[in-house]
């Protein structure tokens, strides 16, 4: 008989009951607004922000309403304007070279490995280019940081980490975010912790805080923060700084806050899952697993594999097969974007020029999200299902 998964992918856990009870507490107090404060009451986003900087271990965080707006405010603070040129890479989504084209700046696109990571050899004959790279840690694959960030450092380009996938994870014991100037990170569904919408940006740089402060929209309210430098930090960017609100409110880090403080132990259940579906998937006739370096801490909340130098129609096969028996794929090779999807010739907004490495690579990647609702049992299924597709079709391409 053969076997049909009968999950849904997009089917998040219940906010914990901790948060439902703080958001029920600020919804009676009517206190949404971050600086909406009774007499010597912290607002939960003040305290949001100080318990995820000691998470990730920053001098500084700002809570924003979103990844993106994170991403953007990172960008500003770091002083790119209307036609700078930005590095980042061509295998992301959409809202990281929305970002930088949102301030009229110019992506440059940097190519992709056969591990989904950035192609260091493409950025370094680019690193001449611009003065920031806006990096995206793509479905949670972190490059060498260690050399990425050597290579920057001496060429004089500031790094901007888009974590989106990537909250809880780490390159050789640092946490994802924290090699860079900025770090970015986002909150929304489908993401590690969940609120809707949402973001975080984090440094160590008492000017770049600043900005970014003031920039998501504080008045002259900074002094309310408790992750926020102190006020002389301020003094000189205050009048100039313009105001693009993007603050996140109250009742969103209610929500956030036990997740943030339960989030090590979701990363461990994320990855329980993910090496169940890495394990049966191993071997399978065509399918490239994308091996996971040792310096790398992963989060396991989507999986990724390849199916290289296949026929369009033959991974059109696979995914639809695969959705017949209850597995939903994702294909970043589709010459039209689906969903989220896209790739760098898909953003018309955004010039670029083909990279031959990198369409090989971008047109074999099939993707997976992974949700804390599937258990081990709902992984080893999923697995036997792409492995029978990807293997039918296989054989058939062999015949």
């Amino acid at each position: 008989m053969t076997e049909r998964f009968t999950g849904t992918f997009t089917q998040q856990e219940a906010i914990p009951e901790a948060g439902i009870e703080a958001a029920i507490a600020v919804m009676r107090h009517g206190r949404l607004h971050r600086y909406n404060t009774a007499p010597d009451e912290v607002s939960e986003t003040a305290l949001l922000e100080q318990e995820f900087a000691e998470y990730v271990g920053s001098q500084y965080c700002l809570a924003v309403a979103s990844g993106g707006y994170a991403m953007a405010t990172a960008l500003r603070a770091l002083g790119v304007k209307a036609g700078d040129k930005v590095l980042s890479n061509a295998f992301t989504l959409a809202p990281v070279p929305g970002a930088i084209a949102s301030l009229g700046a110019v992506p440059v696109f940097v190519g992709v490995t056969e591990s989904l990571t950035i192609d260091l050899d493409d950025l370094e004959g680019k690193l001449g280019e611009a003065r920031v790279l806006l990096l995206s840690h793509m479905r949670g694959h972190i490059c060498d940081m260690d050399r990425l960030m050597a290579m920057c450092d001496a060429a004089g380009v500031k790094v901007v980490e888009d974590c989106a996938h990537t909250m809880g994870a780490a390159w050789n014991g640092v946490p994802s975010g924290r090699h860079g100037a900025i770090g970015c990170y986002s909150c929304q569904t489908y993401k590690h912790v969940n609120s809707g919408e949402g973001g975080f940006l984090v440094t160590d740089d008492p000017h770049l805080a600043a900005k970014a402060v003031m920039l998501s929209g504080s008045y002259m309210l900074f002094e309310r923060h408790l992750a926020a430098p102190p006020k002389e930090a301020f003094d000189d960017i205050k009048y100039d700084t313009p105001n693009i609100s993007g603050r996140m409110d109250n009742l969103r880090a209610a929500i956030l806050r036990p997740q943030v403080a339960d989030l090590a132990a979701q990363c461990r259940r994320w990855n329980d899952r993910y090496t169940t579906l890495e394990d049966g998937l191993r071997d399978t006739p065509g399918l490239t697993v994308i091996d996971r370096p040792a310096k790398e801490t992963i989060v396991g909340s989507s999986i990724q594999f390849l199916l290289l130098d296949w026929a369009a129609s033959a991974i059109r096969d696979v995914i639809s097969r695969c959705a017949a028996r209850g597995v939903e794929l994702k294909w970043f090779g589709a010459p039209e974007p689906v969903a989220f999807t896209s790739r760098y010739d898909s953003w018309r907004y955004a010039p670029s020029k083909p990279m031959a490495a990198s369409d090989r690579v971008l047109a074999g990647i099939v993707d997976m999200r992974v949700p804390l609702t599937f258990n081990i049992d709902d992984c080893a299924l999923i697995a036997r299902i792409i492995r029978d597709e990807v293997s039918r079709a296989h054989n058939r391409m062999s015949a």
